[in-house]
């Protein structure tokens, strides 16, 4: 069991100290991660996205209804849960709010899925992997997107919109304003990407094989290249321990895999269910947190210092739900 959580986490967490090293170094600079944060939003993730989706047989996306049910609880209650706190409870900032959301909520499994639930589930593991992959990247990622899109103080919207300060009337509506940041939204490789696999599945049509293999290659970088550039990130500051951070390092490794556990065991599921949706959710938090933190100027410290520690503590939670499942 140790040798599976450590031969999956442990890459993981050397490529993070990398990009670390090598910023604390001076090899690379925090405008090096932009760069390599573009090259990942714009081309390597939607290719492993792409390429992931379209692999997976649509028979087996609709093989296990309660797996579904499970993790589209889990993912998406947990991030409208701990949006909504954020932002009216703790008056945070939109984009704030929804990337806490997002650590909080969305585990690595297009990332780290293969290596951890493959081991496990051997062959079954492209089931919760697929469905977990879809769950997240069609639903809270291009959310996410969204409000921090639609997070723009309100001096630069009158900077880019001159006549908002003529009276009100000639300022776009409300209305307009969000079709168009839907639309800047929609135009993300990032979210388009996933949703065009997803209909391809849907349709039953077949993308040939040496097409997909093309596209994952570059789509194999993803999750290192991330994960290096969020090393070079926190080099820039420092690793944080706040309660900010821990808050959400909790709720990530702990109480998201604790709520499916209790909420499948209540209703009378076991295994291969159980063990399968708690452990896809008990896989730690996403590094495109970390690329979205840094692409729009958010929280970027409190974000990488939460995908670490988070990655760090999963070695010790996941072992512990494993443990409970077996």
């Amino acid at each position: 069991m140790l040798n599976t959580i450590l031969s999956a986490l442990l890459p993981m967490v050397v490529t993070f100290l990398l990009g670390f090293v090598a910023a604390w170094h001076h090899d690379f600079v925090t405008k090096d991660a932009s760069v390599l944060n573009r090259m990942v939003l714009v081309y390597a993730v939607p290719l492993a996205l792409f390429a992931g989706t379209v692999s997976t047989p649509r028979a087996e996306l609709s093989q296990d209804i309660p797996l579904v049910i499970a993790l589209c609880i889990a993912i998406i209650g947990l991030y409208a849960a701990i949006f909504l706190l954020s932002r009216f409870a703790f008056r945070a900032r939109v984009g704030i709010s929804a990337l806490a959301a997002l650590m909080a909520s969305a585990p690595a499994v297009p990332f780290v899925g293969p290596a951890v639930l493959g081991d496990l589930f051997g062959r079954l593991s492209a089931i919760p992997i697929a469905i977990g992959s879809l769950v997240i990247n069609l639903t809270v990622v291009p959310v996410t997107i969204l409000l921090l899109t639609l997070d723009t103080p309100g001096e630069d919207l009158q900077a880019k919109n001159p006549a908002a300060h003529d009276g009100g009337h000639s300022a776009p509506s409300h209305l307009s304003i969000l079709a168009a940041k839907l639309g800047e939204t929609v135009k993300e490789p990032l979210v388009w990407a996933p949703v065009l696999a997803f209909v391809v599945v849907l349709t039953g049509a077949r993308v040939p094989q040496l097409i997909v293999q093309s596209f994952s290659m570059l789509g194999y970088a993803s999750g290192g290249v991330a994960l290096f550039a969020s090393g070079i990130v926190l080099a820039s500051g420092k690793i944080k321990a706040n309660s900010f951070v821990l808050i959400f390092v909790v709720l990530k490794n702990i109480v998201q895999p604790a709520l499916v556990l209790g909420g499948l065991r209540w209703f009378g599921y076991s295994n291969p269910i159980l063990k399968e949706a708690v452990l896809t959710v008990a896989i730690p938090t996403m590094p495109i947190a970390t690329m979205l933190a840094l692409q729009y100027q958010v929280a970027q410290n409190e974000v990488a210092s939460t995908v670490f520690l988070s990655v760090i503590g999963s070695v010790l939670t996941m072992g512990i739900f494993i443990a409970l499942t077996s």
